[in-house]
């Protein structure tokens, strides 16, 4: 287990490396799921795409859109203020990264992004592990505003565990077998625990304050009923999407997409 969720101090690096450790424990193919969206990301929005990374946490997939592609501009947005800050501590001396604080439950978020890309073109939305937070409606709303801001043919992915239900019972006994066949072996070999993380981060020097916010923010937010890939498909049409699909998976685990 690394020094950032041993309670030593932890530079935002050092903390950011541990919460990729720690995701990667609840979700088998995380980079392989990066990569895919990295990959399709450039091969369709050109060499100087401007993308919006939707609740970017602490930034672990601008990195890599930044790292894959040069001539990318990412906006990262999130409510979350803890995790902003690391992305800003480790993403922010580079000029085409720029963060904005703003909740996807809300109205005004669009405004926020209009502001923050200056009227540039967008060319993609993107999102992992991150939308399930959202209720249904909410989710439509998100993809029906990204759908009107994005230029023609831009794109929208989103990477998350799609939860197979009653109508996939053996695929959904298997998937929930294959996630604790992954957490139990990535814990034994010392990966921490959502709880380890969180807590090592929020007792930092320094955040107290924003580890307050954080609480008052997400207090009486629980996470809704679990969809299907077949509801964000469906939501990604009605939302206005030409084209949609699925264009990565390991078991319940998708990246979707839906093509202006």
């Amino acid at each position: 287990m690394s020094a950032a969720v041993h309670g030593e101090p932890a530079d935002p690096a050092a903390l950011v490396q541990a919460w990729d450790d720690q995701q990667s424990a609840y979700i088998a193919g995380r980079e392989s799921r990066f990569r895919a969206i990295t990959d399709i990301v450039g091969l369709a929005c050109g060499a100087e795409p401007v993308i919006v990374d939707l609740a970017c946490g602490p930034g672990s997939l601008s990195a890599r859109i930044l790292d894959a592609l040069p001539g990318a501009r990412v906006v990262a947005l999130d409510f979350d203020p803890l995790l902003l800050d690391l992305a800003t501590g480790t993403l922010g001396s580079d000029d085409r990264f720029s963060v904005v604080e703003a909740d996807l439950a809300g109205d005004t978020w669009p405004d926020a992004v209009a502001a923050a890309t200056a009227g540039a073109p967008i060319s993609a939305f993107v999102s992992t592990t991150a939308l399930h937070w959202l209720a249904p409606q909410t989710l439509l709303s998100v993809y029906t505003a990204a759908a009107e801001m994005l230029s023609d043919n831009g794109i929208l992915l989103n990477g998350d565990h799609f939860r197979f239900d009653g109508r996939q019972p053996t695929l959904r006994r298997l998937a929930e077998a294959h996630d604790a066949h992954t957490q139990a072996r990535a814990h034994a070999a010392g990966s921490a625990t959502w709880d380890q993380w969180w807590a090592t981060a929020t007792a930092r020097d320094g955040v107290a304050d924003l580890a307050a916010l954080r609480d008052e923010r997400f207090a009486h937010r629980n996470p809704p009923p679990t969809t299907a890939v077949d509801f964000h498909l469906a939501a990604l049409a009605q939302a206005g999407f030409a084209e949609v699909g699925t264009v990565w998976q390991l078991l319940d685990d998708y990246v979707v997409m839906g093509v202006k």
